[in-house]
């Protein structure tokens, strides 16, 4: 088919595809905070400095330690996740009987902080991060041509998110990071260390979102500003799947990331504030979010 409701079909199949690789970030990104939020209570502002770490930590190793993207997958994510268990042992730990405005104030700071950091030392302007040459080039679908690294990149987002969610609402550590949201005290009873388990939660979920940021660093420029021009969609997206709902932050990043590509195409105007009118529709009918608990 040439076109689609009036529509070329290469344009239409190219946005969705646009579309499905926000979503994957979207995804990746509101999967972290979910995990955060919902196992430790606390509203992670920083989650998109984070992001940007992770995506500078992908182009550092390569560039000063010649660490291509293969190993970066792997190193970035640990590297900022220990950066992340810090913050959480040094300063964010201390918040957690206070309301979340203390939390959502500190990491607030943080996040302008080290994005101030990287700019100051990198600049403002983008810098290159070339596409692994296993994942160079496109598949031809017939109708349209699919970069191979854009399908990379939804494929494993999925993977991803998938694994999170089966390891906390399938395995027995899920189980404990569960309960300890319900009576932090009872689960210390039976001799789990609450703390440590509290805060290898908040280094994992600030690992995913530099993971995210290693995948995004060969399609968006590696800059001090890409988190920051994406947490605020991100909390959209937590807002209406609920918050700390880690199945309502998946479904509801890859839908929104489709909405918002389609809305490219036959509506351009409204691209951009698509998500934050589904937002306040989502809240006026149920406040709680799509998959959230009132």
């Amino acid at each position: 088919m040439d076109e689609i409701f009036g529509i070329p079909a290469p344009l239409l199949f190219g946005q969705l595809l646009l579309g499905l690789i926000n979503g994957a970030f979207y995804a990746l990104l509101s999967l972290g905070l979910a995990v955060i939020f919902g196992m430790l209570n606390v509203i992670n502002f920083a989650h998109g400095a984070q992001f940007m770490m992770g995506a500078f930590a992908a182009w550092m190793l390569l560039n000063y330690l010649g660490i291509g993207y293969w190993g970066a997958l792997i190193l970035a994510p640990l590297l900022v996740g220990a950066f992340g268990i810090l913050l959480e042992r040094t300063m964010i730990a201390r918040l957690y009987k206070l309301d979340h405005l203390y939390g959502l104030l500190l990491t607030f700071g943080l996040g302008l902080i080290i994005e101030g950091v990287f700019r100051n030392q990198y600049g403002s302007s983008g810098l290159p991060y070339r596409i692994p040459n296993e994942l160079q080039g496109a598949w031809d679908l017939g109708f349209m041509f699919m970069p191979i690294y854009r399908g990379w990149v939804v494929i494993v987002a999925l993977v991803m998110c998938l694994a999170t969610w089966l390891v906390i609402e399938k395995t027995k550590i899920g189980s404990y990071l569960r309960a300890s949201t319900e009576n932090a005290a009872l689960v210390q009873a039976f001799g789990i260390n609450v703390p440590r388990l509290m805060t290898l939660t908040y280094g994992a979920g600030v690992a995913l979102a530099a993971f995210a940021g290693v995948l995004a660093a060969p399609i968006y420029s590696v800059n001090p500003q890409m988190g920051a021009n994406l947490i605020i969609i991100v909390f959209a997206v937590v807002v209406i799947g609920g918050m700390g709902s880690i199945l309502g932050s998946v479904i509801t990043g890859f839908a929104l990331g489709i909405i918002e590509g389609l809305t490219k195409v036959f509506y351009p105007e409204a691209s951009s504030t698509v998500i934050f009118v589904v937002m306040a529709i989502v809240l006026l009918a149920r406040p709680a979010g799509l998959f959230g608990r009132a």
